[in-house]
C-alpha cells in the first residue's frame, strides 16, 4: 500500500512567538514569518537592481525595470492616465501575491496564499480601498455604480440589489480563486512526491510527473499573481470612472 503521508499538513499554522493580547491570539506565525521574508526578499531584488541604476541598464536591472513596466503598463492598460497614482498600491498587492506563491514552491517552506484568510484580507483591503477611493473622487455620486446608465427606472429595485450583491462579491471571488489555485497545486505536488518516494526507482514516472506539475505551478504562481492586480486595475477604474 503506497502512502502519501498528510498533504494537507503543510498548510498547518504554528506559533513561533506565542503572544496574547487580551482575548485576542496575535502570536508570531510561521505564515507571518515567511510573509516577512516575501517582503524583504522583494525589497532586496528591486534594491539590488536599482543603486547602481544606469542609462544603460545591466541584466540585474533589466529584470527589476522588466518587473516594473509589467506592473505600470498593466495598470495603464485599464485605467489610462488617471490612475497611475495608485500605482504603488497595485505594485504591493503584485509583488506581495508574487512572492507567496513562489516562495511557497521551495521545500518546507510555507505558501501564505494558500490560506483564506490571508488572501481574503487582502481582496477585503483591495474592495475598501477602491471604495474609499470612489468615494473621495466622486462624492455620493459614486452609489450611481449601483444602477448603469440607461436602466429604466422601474428597475431599480431589482437591479442595485443585483449590483451591490455582486460588488460585495467581488472579494469573495478574488481571495477564492487565489486559495484555491495554490491549495491544490501544493497539495497535488506533496501526493506525487510522497508516491516517489514510496515506490523508489519505480516511482519515475510520478517523479517525473511532479516535475511538470512544479514547472505548471511556477506558470500558475504568476498568473495568479498577474490574476489578482489586474482584477484590482479593474475595480480602480470603476472607482475612477463609475460606469
Amino acid at each position: 500500500m503506497i502512502k502519501v503521508g498528510k498533504p494537507m499538513k503543510q498548510f498547518d499554522i504554528h506559533e513561533l512567538v506565542p503572544f496574547e493580547l487580551g482575548q485576542f491570539n496575535v502570536a508570531f506565525t510561521n505564515s507571518a514569518l515567511w510573509m516577512v521574508i516575501g517582503i524583504l526578499v522583494m525589497s532586496a531584488f528591486i534594491f539590488m537592481g536599482t543603486r547602481r541604476a544606469s542609462v544603460v541598464p545591466g541584466r540585474f536591472q533589466a529584470v527589476v525595470e522588466l518587473f516594473y513596466e509589467f506592473v505600470f503598463g498593466l495598470l495603464h492598460a485599464q485605467t489610462g492616465d488617471k490612475g497611475l497614482k495608485y500605482f504603488p498600491f497595485v505594485f504591493c498587492i503584485f509583488s506581495f501575491v508574487l512572492m507567496g506563491n513562489l516562495l511557497g514552491l521551495i521545500p518546507h517552506s510555507f505558501t501564505y496564499t494558500s490560506h483564506l484568510a490571508v488572501t481574503f484580507a487582502l481582496a477585503f483591503i483591495v474592495i475598501v480601498t477602491v471604495t474609499l477611493i470612489g468615494i473621495a473622487r466622486h462624492g455620493l455620486h459614486f452609489f450611481s455604480l449601483f444602477l448603469p446608465s440607461g436602466t429604466p427606472l422601474w428597475m431599480a429595485p431589482l437591479m442595485i440589489p443585483l449590483e451591490v450583491t455582486s460588488y460585495l462579491m467581488r472579494p469573495v471571488s478574488l481571495s477564492l480563486r487565489l486559495f484555491i489555485n495554490m491549495m491544490v497545486g501544493h497539495i497535488l505536488l506533496k501526493v506525487f512526491a510522497a508516491i516517489s518516494a514510496s515506490i523508489g526507482i519505480a516511482g519515475l514516472l510520478p517523479t517525473l510527473v511532479n516535475v511538470g506539475i512544479t514547472g505548471l505551478e511556477l506558470l500558475i504562481a504568476f498568473i495568479q499573481a498577474y490574476i489578482f492586480a489586474l482584477l484590482t486595475s479593474i475595480y480602480l477604474k470603476d472607482s475612477i470612472d463609475l460606469h
